[in-house]
């Protein structure tokens, strides 16, 4: 937790290093397992055994029954809707944390077992080419991490939310856990009276019974995984209107809401703000869910990111840092969650430009001048791609800390590298450069290579050599227009308390 505001290290995810690291161990009950079952990955370089191969998922159905306390595992039940891209004697899922109770392929039991973080699973008749995949997975969903092995749920102080990112929506629910594989969701949640459950995307039902009331959200966008939303607790939805009529949907502890709703109110002037740079926000609706509990991160989970409730009751957080990081996570509707990175080398894409608008938006609202982070950020930049790598290039997690990922590399590295960029071709062509990316892509992932080919095309000339230096060199080069700046490759000085 910082003790001042942040210059050019943001807070979100600073906390994060700290969330996943060694493996879970998951009991998986199988019959019949085959004895070649063994994990596979789609050979993303940070995450090899992410993903899987042979086929493509359209649709998730999930159901989880809360039972009312949150150290005990939810019964689950996930249902997975996809279509073969090669013949399939054997499927394989993400999912590490959790019991398997049954397995059915295309409405006929099917033999599975553990490998790995990989539940493998033995169709009774093979799968060919372009058929069709209904795999239901009954489930227990764990919410107390072993040690050393957070992330998926979260416990807060009255129930649950999900944070599932980079590789932790396994940890939750059976699925592709991989964002270039994107897919519809229906989310259903069953909990005891007096808890309000609520999940991405828009409600498709309430069925109260005696004893508990069941919910039901879906999409109306195709999500990565790692973006998928579940927040059980007994809490206060507040909804509200945004730009043209854009629902705004916030939940927040509901002793809360009334010292909350000031922070509340400021979403749909930020999310005006952020369409008249890059155009119409993405998505059905927006908000703010906000919990007690203590996770170091803010999360941009689709149509409903994550926070900390503290981060809007601490008095030594200025007003302009608690809206700056609002505006962060609020970019990545657009950036990360509408146009995802198709590897995980991609995530400069994400966090670089959540970076830049969050300091725009101090700059024009707190007189806070980009140039002046951005100078500061060129100073650690050397120092930055040697300790992570350079911002498309990023060095691989440290053992056991898959989430180190986030380092300053991707995020003032990325918006550094994004302040060059329009150094070099100038405002209006980067101006033209983002509306074209977060419409060109909207509900796809994209990966480097598009963004630097897009630009060369926006600015009218080959611009492979200004991203091999600013995207993958060792030494950060040149900026354009402040020959003056200088790095270092050696570590800053302490910061003295």
């Amino acid at each position: 937790m910082p003790q001042t505001p942040r210059s050019v290290i943001p807070r979100a995810r600073r906390a994060r290093a700290a969330l996943l690291a060694s493996a879970v161990s998951v009991c998986l009950i199988a019959a019949s397992a085959p004895t070649s079952a063994h994990p596979q990955g789609i050979g993303d370089r940070l995450f090899p055994t992410l993903g899987n191969p042979g086929y493509d998922v359209g649709a998730y159905d999930l159901s989880f029954t809360y039972p009312g306390r949150n150290d005990k595992p939810l019964t689950a039940v996930t249902t997975v809707l996809a279509r073969a891209t090669e013949p399939l004697e054997r499927v394989n899922l993400d999912f590490a944390r959790g019991t398997v109770r049954s397995v059915d392929v295309n409405g006929l039991p099917a033999d599975f077992t553990r490998t790995g973080e990989d539940l493998v699973i033995t169709p009774s008749v093979p799968i060919p080419e372009g058929g069709t995949l209904r795999i239901t997975v009954r489930h227990t969903s764990d919410p107390v991490s072993p040690k050393g092995r957070d992330g998926g749920w979260v416990r807060t102080d009255d129930g649950l939310a999900m944070a599932n990112q980079a590789d932790a929506a396994h940890l939750v629910f059976p699925c592709n856990d991989h964002p270039s594989d994107k897919a519809m969701f229906t989310i259903r949640v069953t909990a005891p009276n007096g808890y309000t459950a609520v999940a991405n995307g828009l409600p498709a039902g309430v069925r109260r019974a005696a004893q508990s009331t069941t919910w039901t959200y879906r999409t109306a966008h195709p999500m990565a995984t790692e973006l998928a939303q579940v927040s059980i607790g007994r809490s206060a939805v507040t909804r509200h209107q945004g730009p043209h009529g854009l629902p705004l949907r916030d939940v927040v502890p509901a002793q809360d809401r009334e010292a909350l709703a000031p922070w509340l109110k400021k979403t749909s002037g930020q999310v005006a703000w952020l369409e008249s740079k890059v155009g119409p926000y993405p998505f059905e609706r927006y908000g703010l869910l906000i919990v007690r509990a203590k996770t170091g991160f803010e999360l941009e989970t689709q149509t409903l990111s994550l926070f900390e409730k503290r981060l809007f009751t601490e008095p030594a957080y200025p007003k302009w840092y608690v809206e700056s990081l609002m505006v962060h996570e609020l970019s990545h509707q657009w950036f990360g969650d509408s146009v995802s990175p198709h590897t995980w080398s991609d995530l400069w894409l994400n966090e670089g430009h959540a970076t830049w608008y969050e300091s725009l938006y101090v700059q024009e609202t707190a007189h806070r001048p980009m140039e002046k982070r951005m100078k500061a950020a060129y100073g650690l930049s050397d120092y930055w791609r040697v300790t992570g790598g350079p911002p498309a290039a990023p060095k691989g997690p440290k053992p056991g800390q898959k989430i180190s990922i986030f380092r300053p590399n991707v995020y003032d590295g990325g918006a550094l590298v994004l302040y060059a960029l329009r150094q070099e071709i100038g405002a209006p062509a980067f101006e033209r450069l983002e509306r074209a990316w977060v419409g060109l892509h909207r509900d796809s992932s994209a990966t480097t290579a598009d963004f630097e080919r897009l630009a060369s095309r926006t600015a009218g000339r080959d611009l492979s050599a200004f991203f091999e230096g600013w995207l993958h060199g060792r030494k950060t080069p040149p900026m354009p227009g402040h020959p003056d700046w200088k790095s270092s490759a050696t570590p800053p000085p302490p910061v003295r308390r």
